[in-house]
């Protein structure tokens, strides 16, 4: 059952955070699309889903990428989309210190250019150095770094805190990082 829903979790983050269109999913402004539309338009692409294992996924996946709506009537991703959504985050202060994970290779521009969203709406930041581990070894040799958040907050960068605990923020220059010394890239 595991590796069934880890594959439907794969599955539902792609069509949810980027490209609902594969499927011919329809995502509303902020990221909601329906239930009843998400297991039609899955069927046509080979995927047999019902609103039940649908519910499962979503209340067993470890990061807590998803969530339905109260009456259990739309999904949406909470945080990682490639495409453009709202997701109605209010901004909210920073703690001092946040952590961003990532792989050693990525070193040299984060140096000269900061932290920069990619393919992403957002940066991604941990308040637990142990799942910026996690998120860095996902790229490569792990490195963690630290992130001045607060600091950056007083200076005019807007966070927001996801549904799931995940720290974002659009960009951040390197004067709020403290990179490790000493790391190659």
């Amino acid at each position: 059952m595991v590796d069934r829903f880890a594959g439907l979790s794969r599955f539902l983050s792609f069509v949810l955070r980027h490209e609902p269109e594969a499927i011919g999913l329809h995502l509303d402004r902020e990221g909601w699309a329906s239930v009843d539309e998400l297991i039609v338009c899955a069927r046509t692409r080979g995927r047999t889903l019902d609103a039940a294992t649908i519910a499962e996924v979503v209340a067993t996946n470890d990061k807590q990428r998803f969530a339905l709506s109260d009456d259990g009537a739309r999904i949406r991703a909470v945080q990682g989309h490639s495409i453009d959504v709202d997701l109605g985050l209010a901004p909210v202060v920073p703690p001092a210190l946040l952590h961003h994970g990532t792989a050693t290779r990525f070193l040299v521009a984060i140096r000269r250019d900061g932290l920069r969203p990619l393919d992403r709406q957002f940066v991604h930041l941990s308040a637990s150095v142990t799942a910026a581990e996690r998120v860095g070894a996902r790229h490569g040799k792990p490195v963690v770094i630290a992130v001045h958040a607060f600091e950056a907050h007083e200076a005019g960068h807007v966070f927001h805190l996801s549904q799931n605990h995940v720290w974002l923020v659009r960009t951040l220059p390197p004067e709020f990082l403290a990179i490790p010394e000493g790391v190659p890239a």
